[in-house]
């Protein structure tokens, strides 16, 4: 009579069981990234947005130029491509520029730049320039490349603007005051909408009502005429940091209307279970209650509403910002940018729309990174 086979230890009998049973141990955290990332698109969308937030938070490492930095030999410089090949004085290949040659055309007077095929520039790594701070307290001078300036050099890899300002410089420094504003935004609004429709949905009766009524008003009015009139109350005399934190401001005090239905609805329905009655009679307080035991348990749903919030928020800026009643020079936004990018010179300097197709990047992925969220927040959904 044959012995029954134990199985091995490797054997995919067991590793199932393993499976199974991290499935049925795992936390609502881990269930929620394990069906995010069997979303491919929102997946790696996701690793866009961070990867958007590391270069434009590291834009005084990575920019060549200071974004207010005027070169009045370059104006409206078209972007310089770079090569890779051999470099006269360097034994390795390595990446390079042609540089331009500035004409004037006899005719229209108008500056012509023509590539000097002839001369290779060699693109430098760690060089010296002017002068920032890491984490805001220690003084450096280091960026991740740059060229030899001293020797008339020029790196202007997406051209420059009207006034000779480089835009790559420009878009780095503008993707990080329009992606924070999106983020500080989305915070504020995280919190109004979790704290009223928190307490609204709890504790009911007048102060529901008082609030409720508040978010329809809220709503029903039209958010441009809002957003234009509040925009336009800010002082022109005010700072570049003043009204950057009162564009937040209005954003915010804005977009937590539809978080604080959503946060009531839910503490309607979960205030009655078991669990929160069990709090109540072991003597928890009524915050802890609301904050500990009722908000965690749709957390996921928050968090996928907040993720397809911000790059509304980077749109209402972006659009406020062209059309004049947003964030203002000297502080550079995307929007900002794009108000350079007029008709007229959009036909002899194309490069000007560049700030758009980093807009439509960033909405893109986050919406895609939110619908992924979104799917994610019931993991034990088919």
């Amino acid at each position: 009579m044959t012995e029954p086979s134990i199985p091995a230890e490797d054997s995919p009998i067991e590793e199932t069981g393993k499976t199974e049973a991290g499935v049925y141990e795992a936390n609502q955290f881990k269930l929620m990234m394990r069906r995010f990332k069997k979303h491919r698109a929102a997946y790696w969308c996701g690793h866009i947005v961070l990867l958007l937030y590391i270069i434009c938070l590291s834009c005084n490492f990575i920019a060549p130029y200071d974004p207010s930095e005027i070169h009045e030999d370059w104006v409206s410089t078209p972007p310089q491509a770079l090569h890779f090949g051999k470099v006269e004085g360097y034994t390795l290949p390595r990446l390079y520029l042609h540089p331009y040659d500035l004409q004037v055309h006899p005719v229209t007077l108008r500056r012509v730049y023509k590539v000097d095929h002839e001369t290779r520039v060699p693109l430098r790594f760690f060089v010296k320039g002017r002068e920032w701070k890491w984490l805001g307290i220690i003084p450096t001078t280091r960026h991740l490349f740059g060229v030899d300036e001293e020797a008339g050099e020029t790196c202007f890899l997406l051209g420059t603007g009207g006034l000779g300002q480089d835009g790559f410089s420009r878009i780095l420094y503008g993707g990080r005051i329009s992606l924070l504003l999106g983020l500080t935004g989305v915070s504020i609004t995280f919190l109004l909408g979790i704290m009223l429709g928190g307490v609204s949905g709890y504790y009911g009766g007048i102060l529901d009502l008082g609030i409720q009524r508040i978010v329809e008003v809220l709503q029903s009015v039209p958010k441009i005429p809002i957003w234009l009139a509040m925009a336009a109350a800010i002082p022109k005399s005010w700072t570049s940091l003043q009204v950057y934190f009162a564009m937040t401001l209005i954003l915010a005090c804005i977009g937590w209307t539809g978080l604080c239905r959503v946060v009531r609805g839910k503490m309607l329905s979960l205030r009655e279970e078991d669990y929160a009655r069990a709090a109540s009679l072991a003597g928890a307080t009524e915050s802890r209650i609301i904050f500990v035991h009722l908000v965690p348990n749709f957390m996921s749903h928050i968090v996928a509403s907040l993720s397809l919030a911000v790059p509304g928020m980077i749109l209402a800026e972006t659009s406020l910002s062209f059309l004049g009643l947003g964030l203002r020079p000297p502080i550079v936004s995307w929007g900002v940018l794009l108000q350079e990018a007029t008709v007229d010179s959009i036909v002899n300097q194309p490069w000007l729309l560049l700030p758009a197709l980093a807009v439509i990047l960033t909405v893109l992925s986050m919406n895609f990174m939110g619908d992924g969220l979104r799917d994610a927040a019931d993991p034990y959904a088919d």
